[in-house]
Parts: structure tokens; sequence; C-alpha cells
């Protein structure tokens, strides 16, 4: 499918610029496995038929070993074009995979999906309100009885990230900010980057609260 696209010519070109520069597989986020990813899934019980969305999904190889496992609703959000054309192509476009060329803070979802995943997007929100649009946006984008998964740098993570600021969690404040959900899991991973440098991730998985 062709990407639904908007303009934010500042973080376009920045993050387009960086995958141009160093290339999908040598980004300090590029997983060969996202195996803390399908962990958390497994954690979860998501089904096949469960539609998923990732934000700021990417260039990221998620969606491959999603389509493996069958899962055939998918949607990959990300504000670099690069990143999205490098993941159609290289899955030849497959049906089943809607890709959205969006700044997430601008977004407004059209429908809403049975689990949100976002790793690594969140910890480069460093205002308030921005972090406030970002629970407002996972509330309207989740079904009713929805799931997420988030993972964000550690408390002892880096600082910056491709020359941007970002905050850090602890699993304690990472309880605290979805303390309205029923928490699952909590899991911490240190990632290791394609240059040889550690970087201390925090995930949480929950889902909605249930309500009598």
């Amino acid at each position: 499918m062709e990407p639904v696209s908007d303009q934010t010519p500042d973080l376009v070109s920045h993050w387009d610029g960086r995958y141009l520069s160093v290339g999908s597989k040598r980004v300090s986020w590029y997983q060969d496995a996202p195996t803390m990813s399908l962990d958390l899934i497994d954690a979860l019980d998501i089904s096949i038929a469960t539609p998923i969305i990732d934000v700021g999904g990417g260039a990221s190889t998620l969606v491959d070993r999603l389509l493996q496992r069958g899962h055939e609703d998918l949607t990959i959000l990300d504000i670099s074009a690069v990143a999205l054309d490098t993941a159609r192509e290289r899955l030849d476009d497959p049906t089943g995979v809607t890709w959205v060329h969006q700044n997430l803070l601008t977004w407004r979802p059209s429908r809403r999906w049975g689990l949100w995943h976002d790793r690594a997007v969140l910890h480069f929100l460093t205002e308030a309100r921005d972090q406030a649009t970002y629970l407002t946006l996972l509330r309207r984008a989740l079904n009713p009885d929805g799931a997420f998964i988030i993972g964000t740098f550690a408390e002892d993570g880096p600082t910056h990230c491709s020359s941007l600021a970002v905050s850090r969690y602890s699993a304690d404040q990472l309880s605290t900010m979805f303390e309205e959900f029923d928490l699952i899991a909590h899991r911490r991973e240190v990632h290791r980057t394609p240059r040889g440098a550690d970087q201390p991730f925090n995930w949480i998985a929950g889902r909605r609260r249930s309500h009598p």
C-alpha cells in the first residue's frame, strides 16, 4: 500500500538524513532480531488476528517477523519516508501492511488497534506536553481491550541519541506513567548497537483496564 503522508520538514529531514548517511543496518537502534518485542507479544498472548501498530517502526525487522508468524493487519508509522521505503522494498510491499508517514505528535488515528508497539519513540519526547499527547494518542488508538508494549532508554541509558536529547525512564517511572493500565510485565534489556556500544532499555507491557 502507498503510505499516508504529512510533512514536518525539520524532523523529517533529520531522520531521513540519518538513514541516508548511516544506513538502516548501521543506525544505533538496529536489531537483526527484535527478541524482546516478540517475547512481550507472547507474554501478552497477542493472537495473529490482532491488529498491531508499530509507532516509530521505520525500517525495523519486527514487521518481517510478525508477517512470518501470520499476522495480516499491521500498521507501521514513522516520520522517515526513507525508513518506511526501506522496509517496504525489503518485504516487496506485502499486503496486510499499511505504511503511515507521519509525525506521531501531529497524527490523528483513523481507527483502533489491539496492540500498540513502541521501541524508542517515547524517550525522544522530552517535554511534558508531548508526553501527555503521547498518552492521549495511545488511549485513542487502542481498542477497549487493547494492549501496549513500550521500550525506552533506562535511567542509566544514553542522554542523547542521533544528536537529540532524550528522556530516560526507570521501571518505577514507567509504572507511574501508565498506572491507569493493568501492567503485565517489566523487562530490562541491554541493546548492543552496531558499533558495539551498550544501551540499557526498560520495557513495559500492559492492557487497558476493564471496567465493570
